[in-house]
């Protein structure tokens, strides 16, 4: 009886601990050769992410460069399932952004501009055993475009 009631408490506390895992943290740094973009040109000539744990959440650093050669560097704390996070700094095209956590290898958002026509829903996959990480995205770009995005990250 023991047993099983030791079992039970050590399969309680895995599964708590990995839903309690987010596998995005860490830096991240893009991969263009193997990201796209829809409509051309590719919007960004590179792009690191940085994001760590936050309470329920996750804290996301953003720096890099632009296609026009503009500097990146945008950040935000947004709680999952919790409301829309404001973005800060420059060189990002949406303003808030709200995320969903379905496990610990994958994520959904919602990214729109205040007052802009930029509005687009992505899915954050981590893969190939924690050293990729993949966000599809698809929307209406800043122009009033459409747009489907895959940007590949690799870990550092």
């Amino acid at each position: 009886m023991h047993r099983i009631l030791n079992l039970t408490v050590l399969a309680l506390a895995l599964a708590v601990a990995a839903f309690g895992a987010d596998n995005s943290v860490g830096t991240w740094k893009l991969n263009v050769d193997q990201s796209t973009y829809t409509p051309a040109p590719f919007p960004v000539k590179s792009l690191t992410t940085v994001r760590e744990a936050s309470d329920g959440g996750v804290k996301v650093t953003t720096t890099g460069e632009t296609a026009g050669g503009a500097p990146i560097n945008a950040s935000y704390t947004a709680k999952y399932g919790g409301p829309p996070a404001t973005i800060t700094g420059t060189g990002s095209p949406y303003d808030t952004i709200s995320l969903q956590r379905v496990n610990a290898n994958r994520f959904t958002d919602e990214r729109k501009k205040t007052g802009g026509p930029y509005k687009a829903t992505g899915h954050t996959e981590i893969s190939n055993g924690g050293k990729t990480m993949t966000t599809t995205t698809k929307g209406i770009n800043g122009d009033g475009k459409a747009f489907t995005s895959k940007f590949v990250f690799e870990k550092q």
